[in-house]
């Protein structure tokens, strides 16, 4: 087979590719630093001529898409992500993003229910085979292209190539249309750690050990973790997260992270999609040391679970005394996803030896400077459970580490106000009193009591 002579028929501007979409049509935009930037362009300037595309996508990076800023009336695309960026909250401020609720390793298995007329992906150039790779973000990328009436790959030299792994990557047979381009794919500034991130992040270093699997979610305190790790006598770590970040090549570099006791995958670093600096992307391309899987076994709980000592660490927003954990929304207002903490806080806790720590400063500023509490009585209205009390096993603000496993309302309302800032424990066992979770014999405990 000449995959060139293949590969030259079916090359067209981005202006004629859009063309095959249709009112009405349901048009995948890839996830991530997959999401196509020349086709959306292109299908902008549609606008007149259509109604009712629904666009289905997942944490923007490269600023609003341009169906939406051409159509703020929303007449011709409607526009929705399973996980907000900092982009997609802004665009949703404006009523012009919609939240797509998802549990990130079911994705595959929502085609089920779903169809795509038009898949657009951007990927990296064909190999000699004819392969086409997905580059920084496999997720759910191949269940997608597997229903999709039409396939247009933007192919992007710019684009790390990534080793598999599995389903990281697209044949040209499978592909209908091929458009051309060239833009840089954008680092995400590394988020400033402070003083709180250290803090939090030095208490979870005294619960890490020789082999074991590390899993961060994205953030300064999973930042300051990695240089951490790096300055210590740790050694032998290994790397399965659906993440992978700057902390795990700071790792990497101190020779920490050789993934030499995994029991699965060893030796690999294995995520779904990668997200940091253009220091790590030059690091994936290529590089045998890690692999790309689609997300529902990166973040399938028995699959995780298979490693020993697996270690979970992700963030949240707030956290109630019945210990509900909220990370993806401040009242009804959507901040991120679900994304996989649950995943792996259930794949952590399965796993031998392992351990899932949900980590969130105990305080925050308002606008005029007013000190409150992210741990409450309930949740501020609106906002969304992501991780249930009874999937909760570590939470850690700066003040400590609580373990609440097998513990009754009134033992992880103890330990919770434990956690808090010293300023609102008198008030926050006032209000468990009034809900019952409060017992004679309860204390208010100490921050080295809370960690017990």
């Amino acid at each position: 087979m000449n995959y060139n002579e293949e590969y030259k028929s079916k090359l067209c501007t981005a202006d004629e590719a859009v063309k095959v979409i249709k009112s009405g049509d349901i048009v995948d935009y890839g996830t991530f630093a997959n999401q196509v930037v020349e086709l959306d362009k292109a299908l902008a300037k549609r606008k007149p001529e259509l109604k009712d595309v629904y666009i289905r996508s997942a944490a923007r990076v490269y600023g609003p898409p341009m169906i939406v800023l051409s159509d703020p009336q929303r007449e011709s695309f409607i526009y929705n992500s399973g996980h907000f960026t900092l982009i997609d909250r802004r665009v949703q401020d404006y009523g012009l993003c919609y939240f797509l609720p998802i549990l990130f390793r079911e994705c595959p298995s929502y085609t089920n229910y779903t169809r795509c007329d038009v898949a657009m992906i951007t990927v990296t150039p064909m190999d000699e085979h004819g392969y086409f790779n997905f580059g920084l973000s496999n997720t759910f990328t191949r269940a997608v292209i597997d229903i999709a009436k039409k396939v247009i790959v933007e192919v992007n030299p710019k684009m790390p190539r990534v080793p598999g792994g599995n389903n990281e990557c697209v044949h040209i047979s499978e592909v209908d249309l091929i458009v051309e381009a060239d833009w840089n794919v954008p680092p995400i500034p590394e988020i400033p750690m402070s003083e709180v991130d250290q803090k939090i992040a030095m208490l979870i270093m005294n619960e890490l050990e020789d082999g074991a699997c590390i899993q961060l979610g994205i953030g300064g305190m999973p930042n300051a973790l990695g240089k951490l790790i790096a300055q210590s006598d740790l050694k032998d770590l290994g790397a399965h997260t659906e993440m992978l970040c700057d902390a795990y090549l700071d790792m990497w570099e101190a020779g920490k992270l050789t993934g030499k006791r995994k029991n699965i995958d060893k030796g690999k670093m294995v995520f779904t999609f990668a997200l940091g600096s253009k220091k790590l992307y030059d690091f994936l391309h290529n590089n045998p040391s890690v692999a790309s899987y689609s997300v529902d076994y990166t973040n399938y709980p028995h699959i995780i679970a298979q490693n020993d000592k697996v270690i979970s660490i992700n963030g949240a927003l707030e956290v109630d005394l019945f210990s509900q954990v909220a990370s993806e929304s401040t009242g009804s207002r959507q901040i991120s996803g679900t994304g996989g903490q649950v995943d792996f806080v259930e794949g952590a806790y399965l796993s031998k030896g392992g351990k899932a720590f949900l980590c969130l400063p105990s305080t925050y500023k308002d606008k005029n400077g007013e000190l409150h509490s992210r741990i409450k009585p309930t949740l501020s209205p609106g906002t969304i459970v992501t991780t249930p009390r009874a999937m909760v096993m570590y939470l850690v603000t700066e003040n400590g580490i609580a373990n609440l496993k097998c513990k009754s309302t009134w033992e992880r309302a103890e330990a919770l106000i434990g956690l808090a800032h010293p300023n609102f424990q008198e008030e926050l066992i006032k209000e468990a009193e009034k809900m019952k979770i409060w017992t004679k014999s309860n204390k208010k405990p100490t921050a080295s009591q809370a960690a017990s």
